[in-house]
């Protein structure tokens, strides 16, 4: 089973999968050369065989496309756990990009995580926008977020409130007294069979509480209701048990690897 989610993966969420909303996409042998509002993206379903010398020109072309070509302060090359040759990261570190922590690519049918989450008193879970100025509630919740991962790459309120009216994508936030402790986002891919979720970052003190599996519990009902199949994160070790218990299961890993003007 594990290799079939993966091989689903690999299939529909790769290459196009990764960069419907792009401002310039550029295809380059294997790579799509990607440019975000945020910075330059690197993807790829595979390498195609290339290896060794010709690996490193690969590199070298990337690294030179995105410092001449484009405007970007940055951009990431997102390698897989399961990407072929096995010494892709040691040459992406010989040109000069720097490893970002690994985190697990989880996998699982959006059914299972569809359940009711008690919620611990005082705490609201609502989708932005309900309830609440739509504005207001972005800005708060990509406040929280970059409070927890830090700033620099994630997208700003603009883009999130654009990626909003495209329809594809929710985003749902967890209050207390009025006060963002959890964000997360439910981006559909279209015409896949997925839907991922992404963000989910709480507030170091308020964790331990179940607002993060609450958080995932009601993306998780509205992935169902709009015919999503399969849910898929890029999680932390935080965050992965909570995943895993909910029935996802782990198909690879992802390693970003970043390049800084």
């Amino acid at each position: 089973m594990t290799d079939e989610l993966r091989q689903a993966y690999d299939d529909q969420l790769r290459r196009e999968g990764e960069v419907g909303t792009a401002e310039d996409l550029v295809l380059h042998g294997p790579l799509m050369w990607a440019v975000f509002d945020h910075g330059g993206f690197v993807t790829y379903r595979d390498l195609a065989g290339i290896e060794g010398d010709a690996l490193d020109t690969l590199i070298e072309e990337t690294v030179a496309h995105f410092r001449d070509d484009t405007t970007v302060d940055s951009f990431e090359w997102k390698s897989r756990g399961h990407d072929l040759p096995a010494d892709l990261p040691g040459r992406l570190l010989a040109h000069g990009l720097e490893a970002e922590p690994q985190e697990t690519v989880m996998i699982g049918e959006a059914s299972l995580l569809a359940v009711d989450v008690p919620l611990p008193e005082g705490v609201v879970v609502r989708r932005v926008g309900e309830g609440g100025d739509l504005r207001d509630d972005v800005t708060r919740m990509l406040a929280a977020q970059e409070s927890v991962f830090g700033g620099g790459r994630g997208p700003s309120v603009d883009s999130a409130l654009a990626e909003l009216a495209r329809g594809d994508s929710e985003s749902w936030i967890a209050e207390v007294d009025g006060q963002v402790v959890c964000g997360g986002r439910l981006t559909v891919v279209p015409g896949t069979e997925f839907a991922g979720i992404w963000g989910g970052s709480t507030l170091p003190e308020f964790r331990g509480r179940g607002i993060y599996r609450a958080l995932v519990a009601a993306r998780a009902r509205a992935a169902v209701a709009r015919g999503v199949r399969y849910l898929h994160s890029d999680c932390t070790d935080m965050s992965r048990p909570i995943l895993e218990r909910s029935g996802l299961r782990a198909v690879t890993t992802t390693t970003p690897y970043v390049w800084t003007r």
